[in-house]
């Protein structure tokens, strides 16, 4: 089954409504490196990122 338009449209709000967005610049090629390291650990990118910051926050309290 195709996914329509409108679910498209749904899921964009919904993504839009519940999360907040945080953009990177990095250095050529090194996206692909820390992609790479995350996976090792058996997660996403986004949730070893998510993770490093929450553990230092914990250390700092």
């Amino acid at each position: 089954m195709a996914y329509s338009e409108a679910a498209k449209n749904a899921t964009r709000r919904y993504i839009t409504k519940t999360y907040d967005r945080l953009e990177l610049q990095l250095k050529k090629g090194t996206k692909k490196i820390y992609r790479k390291h995350a996976n090792k650990q058996d997660m996403s990118l986004n949730a070893y990122i998510i993770s490093l910051i929450e553990k230092d926050m914990e250390e700092k309290k």
